[in-house]
């Protein structure tokens, strides 16, 4: 008796188990149609609002694309080049600081000053409209720099400072590469701003001590790491000469494992060392190569600008979707203040 009532039971509740489980399954998949319900409703929403006011929002792309046309129509070329630099001694910022300068001054149209920094005629000058800078973004140059900070502090400061912080710290100044972008309005003046940005920075008092205290402290280097390599490599020899003339000692009773052995050792412990000489002489010539001049120039400008073009260019396209963008919050907001006034009523 007390058998059966416990298979009841384990019945009962097996069956409440799948009676849950299933109604677990139907209120997710009315969760899921009602997301897709809500999308539809909306979308067709959206289009009953369109297909409502459609003359009206037609009338607006119509007007906005009609004086983008003039605008468009009117202007004058325009064109542009790119200058890409890699900058030590954390001069980034100076670069940025000098360019920004540049720009200010076509915003105001100091043309003189801008004839005098780059030597260029009136009409040329004139034509310069915009000079802006921004950084290559990798993520692998915020990877490199947290590493670099890693090496060059304690285990517990690090442990209070980890990468989200790090990267939420890091700024457009301190990434590796960065590009100068100019535009103008005739194609062929770029090949005369190069020079000018890079000196700019390069001929900086400050920067340039930086620089040659950085070379001359890598060449010292340089050259007490070749030094200890040819110190290496003669007790390499040594210790060979010794493992050869005791190779030849056959004398009985006496073993010559334990000096062998010991050679061995020394000749390994000097190979290693010989091996971790030359990685870091390898490390000195990929710093002397990158840190040699203040800014590294990566890719100068081109002497003759790349038209700029483009839809989103386009002053019909722009006003034109302006105008109907501008036209639908217009209808909303009439939609909006018609629903405010009727659930006050």
């Amino acid at each position: 008796m007390s058998t059966d009532q416990k298979n009841n039971e384990e019945e009962v509740d097996l069956g409440s188990l799948f009676v849950i489980i299933g109604r677990g399954f139907s209120n997710l998949f009315n969760f899921i149609k009602g997301i897709f319900t809500g999308i539809f409703l909306s979308v067709v929403k959206g289009l009953v609002f369109i297909r409502k006011n459609f003359r009206t929002i037609g009338i607006a792309f119509i007007v906005g694309g009609v004086i983008g046309g003039l605008i468009e129509f009117n202007k004058t070329d325009s064109f542009e080049s790119h200058l890409l630099l890699e900058p030590n001694f954390k001069s980034t910022r100076q670069l940025y600081n000098n360019v920004n300068y540049y720009n200010d001054l076509v915003k105001q149209k100091d043309t003189a000053s801008l004839q005098k920094i780059f030597n260029l005629d009136q009409t040329v000058a004139a034509s310069l409209k915009k000079f802006e800078i921004a950084p290559i973004q990798i993520d692998s140059d915020i990877i490199d720099s947290y590493n670099s900070l890693i090496l060059s502090v304690d285990t517990l400061t690090i442990k209070s400072y980890d990468y989200m912080d790090f990267k939420a710290s890091f700024t457009e100044y301190d990434y590796k590469f960065h590009k100068v972008t100019v535009n103008a309005e005739k194609n062929d003046v770029f090949d005369k701003l190069g020079d000018v940005i890079i000196s700019s920075v390069v001929n900086n008092n400050y920067f340039n001590r930086i620089k040659t205290i950085t070379n001359e402290s890598l060449n010292r280097t340089d050259s007490l790491y070749r030094q200890n390599l040819i110190q290496v490599d003669s007790l390499r020899n040594v210790y060979m000469k010794v493992m050869i003339e005791e190779s030849k000692k056959q004398t009985s009773g006496t073993s010559i494992d334990l000096g062998g052995q010991k050679s061995k050792t020394k000749e390994i412990d000097l190979f290693a060392t010989n091996r971790k000489i030359n990685q870091d002489l390898e490390q000195i010539a990929k710093r002397k190569s990158t840190e040699y001049d203040v800014i590294n120039v990566i890719s100068n400008f081109q002497p003759i600008g790349t038209e700029v073009k483009g839809i989103t260019k386009n002053y019909i396209f722009l006003l034109a979707s302006q105008g109907g963008a501008l036209m639908i919050f217009w209808l909303l907001l009439r939609q909006l203040n018609t629903y405010l006034e009727n659930y006050k009523q």
